[in-house]
Formats: C-alpha cells, sequence, structure tokens
C-alpha cells in the first residue's frame, strides 16, 4: 500500500473542494494524472478507510455514476446514491441544510447539476469535500482523464496541441483549463456564436500563459484541427439544451469530426470524445471506430481520474 506523501504536491489538497479545474495548480494536476498512471498500473494500492461518498445527480448519468462508484470501491470505501427523485431534495429542501446533514453520514459528495451555483452553494454549507461531477459551466473529472489519455498516448502532454471541435460548453470549458494547467495549446473550433464563456477564455489564457501553452478560439474547423495532436468534439446539444437540438444541427453543419478532418492533423493524433456519441452528427462513425480512436480508453480513464482525485480528497498524507 502507497501513501499519497509520495505525491507531494497533493498533500494540500486533503480535505478540500474541486469545483473547477482551476482550483488545481498545474503541480497538482500532473500528480493526479501521475497518481491514475499508477493506479490504472497497479503499481500502488490506497486505501481510503471505509469512507462513504455521496452522489448527489440531478443529471443523467453513466459513466460517472459507474465510474465514481467503482473507483471508490477500488479505495476500500462506499457509495450512497442519494437520488433527487427519492430523498427530500427532490421535495424543496434547502441546500443549506442537506449540505449540512450530509456532512454528518459522508465523507464526500459528488454533485451533478445543472448551475455551478447550486454546486458552489454545496460547497459553502458542507464541512467534507464537494466534487464537481459535471456543471452546464464545467466537467473538470472529465477533463483529468482526457489528458491522462492524451498522456498515454504520447508520454508528455507539455507542448502538445488539442483541438476540440464542437459547442463551447462545460466540457471545453475545463479542458481549457486543465490544459493551460500542463502547458497544453488548446483550440476550440465552433461556428460563431457558439464560442466558449468569454470569461472562462480569458483566465484559462492567463493560466495557459503561465505554464508555457495557449488557448485560442477559432470559427473555420480545418484551421482549428491542423497539426493537432488530439482531435476532441461533443454533443452539439448538452442536457437541458434538447429543444434546440434541431436548431443546433443546422447551426453546426460542416463541424462533424470526419475522416478527412482526421486527416488535416498530425500524423499521430487521436480522436476524442467525452460520450454519449451520436455518430454522423458531431462525429462520423468511420472517425469514431478508427485506429486513431482512443474514445474507449477515454471513457475507461474516468474511473482511474476519479480515483485518483477521491484518494487525494479523502486519504491521509
Amino acid at each position: 500500500m502507497a501513501a499519497i506523501s509520495a505525491y507531494p504536491p497533493l498533500a494540500e489538497l486533503r480535505g478540500r473542494d474541486l469545483l473547477s479545474s482551476a482550483d488545481l495548480s498545474g503541480e497538482q494536476t500532473k500528480a493526479l494524472l501521475l497518481l491514475a498512471s499508477d493506479l490504472k498500473a497497479g503499481r500502488i494500492h490506497i486505501d481510503a478507510g471505509g469512507k462513504t461518498l455521496g452522489l448527489i445527480f440531478s443529471k443523467a448519468s453513466t459513466r460517472t455514476r459507474v465510474s465514481f462508484s467503482v473507483a471508490m470501491a477500488r479505495l476500500g470505501g462506499q457509495t450512497i446514491d442519494l437520488n433527487p427523485q427519492v430523498s427530500q431534495v427532490g421535495r424543496g429542501e434547502p441546500v443549506a441544510d442537506t449540505a449540512r446533514v450530509l456532512s454528518r453520514y459522508v465523507d464526500a459528495l459528488a454533485i451533478r447539476t445543472f448551475a455551478q451555483d447550486e454546486l458552489a452553494e454545496y460547497a459553502s454549507w458542507a464541512s467534507i469535500p464537494v466534487i464537481n461531477a459535471l456543471t452546464d459551466l464545467e466537467h473538470p473529472c472529465q477533463a483529468l482523464a482526457d489528458y491522462l489519455t492524451l498522456q498515454e498516448a504520447f508520454g508528455s502532454v507539455e507542448g502538445l496541441t488539442l483541438s476540440y471541435v464542437g459547442d463551447g460548453n462545460n466540457v471545453a470549458h475545463s479542458l481549457m483549463f486543465c490544459g493551460a494547467l500542463l502547458g497544453v495549446n488548446v483550440r476550440i473550433g465552433c461556428p460563431v456564436g457558439f464560442e466558449p464563456d468569454a470569461a472562462v477564455t480569458e483566465h484559462s489564457s492567463l493560466l495557459a500563459a503561465a505554464h508555457g501553452g495557449s488557448v485560442m478560439v477559432l470559427h473555420e474547423p480545418e484551421a482549428a484541427v491542423r497539426g493537432a495532436h488530439a482531435l476532441y468534439t461533443d454533443v452539439w446539444a448538452s442536457m437541458g439544451q434538447e429543444e434546440e437540438k434541431a436548431e443546433r444541427q443546422k447551426a453546426f453543419a460542416g463541424w462533424c469530426l470526419t475522416e478527412e478532418l482526421v486527416s488535416e492533423a498530425d500524423s499521430s493524433a487521436i480522436v476524442l470524445h467525452c460520450l454519449p456519441a451520436y455518430r454522423g452528427l458531431e462525429i462520423s462513425a468511420g472517425a469514431m471506430e478508427g485506429k486513431s480512436s482512443r474514445i474507449f480508453d477515454q471513457a475507461e480513464n474516468r474511473l482511474h481520474a476519479q480515483q485518483a482525485l477521491l484518494a487525494a480528497l479523502l486519504v491521509d498524507t
């Protein structure tokens, strides 16, 4: 059994929240990826001492729910699914009350909801770590898995170019923050009117400049992917935007990640998608199933990245 003390940058994460990818430093992000890699390879084993993780998911989930549950089990802990529809949360109990009560029962909360403000309110009232398992603003656990996948493919991510093609959504935001901290050149390619949040772009650009990378927003698919080492896409209509689906499909015409677009990237480029995927819309079947695809490795890496994060937040050094 190894201790978190073998990864010195993680010592300061004990008991903290993770609401945004930008809550981490560059060194902490690198250390989490190293720990995740070691856990995945079986080089170490960490015991969380029977701790309990609570899941509060207001949005549907497959990968996030299962990967958190399995990650906690591998740490010797357990998970309780606090479905809002079958708890007092769904009947309007104030967040302040729920967060304080649950802090007496469980050791951490992973929350998947719509508004970032709701997540922040949980964190302000809880006395235990609160983890962003997805909001409309960010998806930091996804980004950790994404850069772990990139690291596996190239050995190091520093100086690489990751091109995201699609809606400037929560996934794009966390890719920008996390990539900036790791010294990656992040390009966001999107139609006009679907850019990432301006504040996220500004903040991530400043972080990138301090860590040797860059953040760019482009409005032409070929320019966005040219020479890139990773090509990434996501659904055009996120959860909560279902009524906009037809309108968005028209706006994103020409933005499908196809084999032709992949051919514009570096010859060693990998293809990524956070799933679920809609073949023929944001990604072609050929790109998704082709030899460059690392999409299912990426999905597996949610487990390892979240196991590393939970260990850092919950286990004594």
